[in-house]
């Protein structure tokens, strides 16, 4: 119903017809993924359908999305993860966390926290940092305790870590320059139109909204999504006799470690232009992950029945690859450069801080229509900052909002970023509860930053 309302409407001036007829199929998608009449990727499959029998894309085109290198980031992520389970690396890493902070489900949470912002400014790809380093921790720690989703006990503790990490990773991503692939497009795209961004400057910025953000949320998720057991007085005792019968790491540990010790490193610096020099190749995230894949199999870490009965990795690389194709064709269909250019003109006129307030908020929840940061960033990030800049927004405060931005308007969905499709796939937070908690989540994000952040830009001499 919802598709064909849309489908009838008159045809935005200035984009091609397939767009209005694209975003339609999409919003349908959406809404039939929410209201889950079938399985996800059986409503996306049919979605891709409807793209193929209405003429707006081609089964070529339709299918294009299975080739993005980020989706199979996401993929081969589920496989690592499995090796931390089956050495039981995972495991031990979380008994040491229950140790240390596992006298509550909220001391725990802050430890996933504190990780994060740890390991964020040298892991580039928030993708590999949630399913290769968080996951196994999260469902070690989890498992542990008694909470797994096959035991319908995911509400015991798991849900709560799910929703922790995740947004600690949105946030992490949003204080470095370096704790995310779209970042660094932003700061191009910038200075393009003359503004300097540096490492050290979006730091400065970011560190006061940002460490709010990683104290507030957590608490926030305690109060409107809370474990069912808050208190573990017998955990740490328990942790500590689990790792006595544990012993000393297997080999296969050891061998687990060190592979994941070089994926760690090649997320950190492959990409790097003097590791490009030294080796005479780039290496990127997915491909880090395809080498540390390949390695856990070619020493039987895990063997390829592991990899075939993995069956979320393949039931995500289905939906999230079906979404991907149709945020990317949404824009290359005009459908964004028509949004972005109807917001401008708009505010044009406007005192700065209304129009600026209201480019931020359009760029932000215009993130449902998106399935990557990355496209995101690339296609309206340009076209806002410079409309904010003429109408008289300070042009760093104006460049760095909405790279911060950038980063937190993925809260709101699974889709948004692949990051959320790793930790929704791993089946701990229903669809309804994840995009009711992300709608909260997104209002008290906007307020810390640009509340608590707008003082201290202020205070920084950025406006």
């Amino acid at each position: 119903m919802v598709g064909v309302v849309l489908w009838n409407l008159p045809m935005p001036v200035g984009i091609e017809p397939k767009a209005w007829h694209l975003f339609s199929i999409f919003v349908s998608t959406i809404t039939a993924i929410i209201l889950k009449p079938f399985p996800m990727g059986t409503v996306a499959l049919m979605g891709m359908l409807a793209t193929t029998l209405t003429g707006v894309l081609t089964l070529e085109e339709g299918l294009s999305g299975f080739t993005k290198p980020i989706i199979w980031l996401v993929v081969f992520v589920f496989f690592i993860a499995r090796g931390f389970v089956k050495t039981h690396l995972g495991t031990r890493v979380a008994y040491c966390f229950v140790c240390l902070l596992g006298k509550s489900s909220l001391g725990l949470g802050y430890g996933v926290v504190l990780t994060e912002l740890v390991i964020a400014p040298f892991t580039p790809s928030n993708s590999a940092r949630t399913g290769g380093i968080m996951l196994p921790i999260i469902k070690s720690i989890s498992e542990a305790l008694g909470s797994t989703p096959k035991n319908r006990t995911e509400r015991k503790l798991g849900s709560f870590l799910s929703q922790v990490s995740f947004n600690a990773n949105i946030i992490t991503s949003a204080m470095f320059l370096t704790a995310m692939a779209a970042n660094p497009i932003a700061q191009a795209l910038a200075a393009k139109q003359g503004v300097e961004i540096t490492w050290l400057n979006w730091f400065k910025a970011a560190v006061v909204p940002g460490c709010i953000s990683l104290i507030v949320i957590p608490f926030v998720l305690y109060l409107i999504y809370p474990p069912k057991i808050t208190h573990f007085p017998e955990a740490v005792g328990l942790a500590k006799e689990k790792l006595k019968e544990m012993g000393p790491m297997s080999s296969k540990e050891w061998t687990m470690t060190g592979i994941f010790f070089i994926m760690l490193v090649l997320w950190m610096i492959g990409e790097k232009s003097w590791f490009e020099e030294i080796v005479g190749i780039a290496i990127n995230a997915p491909t880090a992950a395809l080498l540390g894949l390949c390695l856990l199999l070619s020493v039987n870490v895990i063997d390829w029945r592991d990899v075939l009965i993995e069956h979320e990795a393949w039931h995500t690389l289905v939906w999230l690859a079906i979404l991907v194709t149709m945020s990317t064709f949404l824009d290359k269909f005009g459908f964004i450069g028509w949004f972005s250019g109807s917001v401008g003109g708009i505010v044009n006129g406007w005192p700065w801080e209304t129009a600026f307030l209201t480019l931020i908020l359009a760029h932000f929840y215009s993130h449902y229509f998106f399935a990557s940061n990355t496209a995101h960033v690339c296609s309206m990030y340009a076209a806002f900052l410079a409309v904010s800049i003429s109408v008289g927004t300070p042009p760093l405060l104006a460049a760095l909002v909405l790279a911060f931005f950038s980063s937190l308007f993925s809260s709101m969905t699974h889709y948004g970023t692949s990051a959320g499709a790793v930790l929704y796939a791993a089946g701990y937070v229903p669809l309804p509860v994840w995009w009711k908690n992300g709608l909260i989540i997104s209002f008290i994000n906007i307020a810390i930053w640009l509340g608590a952040g707008g003082v201290w830009w202020k205070i920084l001499g950025i406006w």
